[in-house]
């Protein structure tokens, strides 16, 4: 099995994705609730399980020092793959409502744009964790997803400020788990190069920026100028991104709108009569104005 862009194992993963969702909505669309709930729970503490269980495939059972490190929860879909688990049974909507925009979000640019396994030189030999990699990005789509194709929840297009803002919140959880890897002696946050240094496994964006880095340098367009620079100290005026506040302006900006394009999938009967009941009142006030 060897992934590269568009080729056979490429396309095989995504219809096999695709294809799963649609064979479980089908197999529970007619079963009970807790049937349901037993089901997506089930696939969400596999993947849980499944994180710790990877120290025992390559590449992390020949490495020793990345099997430490990744073991922690030090990007977006791993965060996500940590807490689904426990957001899947919160009785508050904003929380299932960002398991559907980011989980949703996130899974996608994973699976569209496999990074992990098309970095792999060796796919023969890691194999296992190439499956582990579709799993996992698979998952944080398919459970949202059926949630709410299986009724189990009911978006609202009204709360979409819970992705911008729990992704963010997520950024912070990363952010200590980096903190708290560092401090422990897992990875260094810094190298001896100094001050300027963005910090090891920067995947989640949490420090800035890297060099050549088209995704990142789309984000700094957003980012205002005052969040890219030193504004105290020996290095006052030079070049540095904050950690995490610089994401802040970019997040709102692109997550926002994305989220708002998905709950027009399942919301869009709201909104359209909302808009409708908006332009009747604003009617309304005009003829109440003009009479006068």
């Amino acid at each position: 099995m060897e992934i590269a862009m568009f080729n056979g194992w490429y396309f095989f993963w995504l219809i096999l994705s695709a294809g799963s969702i649609v064979g479980l909505y089908y197999l529970l669309r007619n079963k009970s609730t807790t049937t349901k709930k037993v089901v997506l729970f089930c696939l969400l503490a596999f993947g849980f399980l499944l994180h710790f269980l990877k120290v025992y495939i390559p590449p992390y059972s020949v490495d020793e020092a990345r099997m430490l490190r990744d073991s922690w929860f030090v990007n977006i879909c791993g965060a996500n793959i940590a807490l689904f688990p426990f957001f899947f049974f919160s009785k508050k909507d904003h929380i299932k409502d960002y398991m559907f925009y980011i989980g949703v979000l996130s899974g996608l640019i994973a699976l569209f744009y496999p990074q992990e396994p098309l970095a792999k030189t060796n796919q023969l030999g890691e194999q296992l964790d190439i499956i582990r990699f579709y799993y996992h990005h698979w998952m944080v789509i398919a459970v949202p997803l059926l949630m709410v194709l299986l009724g189990l929840h009911k978006l609202s297009y009204k709360r979409i400020l819970s992705a911008p803002t729990g992704l963010l919140l997520l950024m912070l959880f990363i952010m200590l788990n980096q903190i708290f890897q560092a401090e422990l002696g897992f990875i260094p946050l810094r190298s001896c190069s100094g001050f300027f240094e963005i910090g090891y496994k920067n995947s989640s964006y949490i420090w800035g920026p890297g060099t050549n880095d088209a995704i990142g340098d789309f984000l700094a367009m957003f980012t205002p100028s005052f969040f890219k620079t030193v504004p105290v100290g020996e290095y006052v005026g030079q070049v540095k991104y904050w950690p995490w506040f610089w994401l802040i302006v970019p997040v709102y900006l692109l997550v926002t709108p994305l989220s708002f394009l998905l709950s027009m999938i399942f919301d869009h009967k709201a909104f359209g009569n909302d808009v409708k009941s908006l332009a009747r009142r604003l009617r309304k006030k005009n003829k109440t104005t003009v009479s006068l």
